[in-house]
């Protein structure tokens, strides 16, 4: 029987960091717990700064309270991407205190992009026009005052915009029913942030019905939604970069799954074979279960011992089944955008059988991820962008969270083999 093989990645106390840079900034029907600065959706944000408190005349005996220091906005970066360029997911939502750590030793890695999830659900999920900024707002100005570049995954509907459709115990999420609503969003999240996001995800895995509100995947509706959102986008921000979702590779096609190189070729039919005002890059997911970085589709559709026992079909479980996406770009005329990988990586998961069956060691995993990136270097330019290698451990976890066995460090932050890896790799 086919299967579905993929990877379900999911995402507090006062924190004050970057000396008094980092803004805390909250709008809607949540009051700010300290004087600061509110900035309405509709206000630029060139320099964003907490609004101190007023600093009382000093005595001769007190240091004066220092004035807060703005996180300036990024320079603005090309949408071509050197070939590649390296980053990782992180979790800098809901735990302020390990935000800080995580894009520190990601920059100390030669990390230079971080994906975070913006889900919608979190920021207005009290109802239309309730924003709720503040986990945003720290998100993107730590990654700002590092210097390290933000892919937004923006995806996952709150209930009053997608009824039915979002169940956590199942991963399920959805688009919104009404699409004018969704563009509200956007439209108030790339307003705020102009400038200091350098790249938008749209959505995540619609080939999977999980993430398409339980329904079966429909290539020409999420085409629709990234036309709507790509105008949006650069009608705001025309630096902003705009990615197509990363689809799961997957063997089944029924009303659960869709191969994502079906769904890619019926995006090309939908966009009638021009992905212009659709998208800048196209994003891939590249798990690359048991096989090594280098080794072909080819060779893993004719190997059980990596593909699962499914034949031909089984060349997804590969790394390199990017290529297939890509040979399908060139069909399309497509040749002159990039691919961004956003996600990869190997698990090292001895307990759920869903995973287990491609389990690597610590040293394996850790010499396939930085195999992965110089292969990509070596014979994917100038096509591959940034890739993304999963995780940065959410701090969260445990043992028994499946992407627990992904990550390149512990919740705690204790580097993994990997993460030493690709510290040391020539980039």
């Amino acid at each position: 029987m086919r299967r579905t093989y993929l990877v379900a990645f999911v995402c507090c106390a006062a924190f004050v960091t970057i000396g008094c840079s980092l803004l805390s900034l909250v709008s809607g029907s949540t009051q700010p717990t300290q004087p600061i600065q509110v900035i309405q959706p509709t206000q630029p944000s060139s320099t964003l700064v907490a609004q101190a408190a007023p600093t009382k005349k000093a005595r001769p005996t007190e240091t004066p309270t220092p004035s807060p220091t703005p996180v300036p906005v990024p320079p603005v970066k090309p949408l071509k991407m050197n070939s590649p360029e390296y980053g990782a997911q992180a979790f800098l939502w809901w735990r302020p205190e390990t935000a800080d750590r995580d894009l520190g030793l990601m920059k100390d890695a030669g990390l230079t992009w971080v994906k975070q999830q913006f889900a919608w659900r979190d920021i207005e999920g009290a109802g239309k026009g309730k924003f709720i900024w503040e986990n945003a707002d720290r998100a993107v100005l730590l990654a700002n005052s590092k210097g390290i570049d933000i892919l937004a995954r923006m995806d996952n509907a709150p209930d009053w915009a997608a009824p039915g459709c979002y169940n956590p115990g199942k991963q399920s999420m959805g688009p919104a029913k009404n699409m004018q609503d969704w563009l509200d969003f956007l439209t108030a999240f790339v307003t705020r942030y102009k400038g200091r996001i350098r790249a938008y995800e749209i959505w995540n895995e619609p080939n999977l019905s999980r993430e398409w509100c339980n329904q079966p995947p429909n290539p020409t509706a999420y085409v629709a939604l990234l036309k709507a959102s790509y105008a949006k986008i650069k009608s705001i921000d025309p630096n902003a970069m705009v990615i197509s979702a990363g689809l799961t590779p997957t063997t089944q096609d029924n009303a659960e799954a869709m191969p994502d190189t079906l769904f890619v070729e019926r995006m090309y039919a939908a966009m009638k074979n021009n992905s212009t005002g659709y998208f800048d890059v196209l994003g891939v997911h590249a798990p690359g279960y048991k096989a090594p970085p280098e080794m072909s589709p080819d060779d893993v559709a004719k190997n059980p011992a990596y593909n699962h026992g499914e034949g031909a079909a089984g060349r997804i479980y590969a790394f390199r089944h990017a290529e297939d996406i890509r040979r399908i770009m060139v069909a399309h005329g497509d040749s002159a955008k990039q691919i961004a990988i956003l996600e990869f990586g190997w698990t090292m998961d001895p307990i759920h059988p869903a995973y287990a069956w491609f389990r690597v060691d610590e040293q394996t995993q850790a010499g396939y991820i930085v195999g992965a990136f110089q292969y990509a270097k070596q014979h994917w330019a100038p096509w591959i962008g940034a890739m993304f290698v999963i995780y940065m451990a959410n701090p969260d976890w445990t043992k028994d969270d499946e992407e627990y066995w992904w990550s390149i460090d512990q919740p705690d932050g204790t580097p993994r083999g990997a993460y030493v890896r690709i510290k040391a790799m020539a980039k």
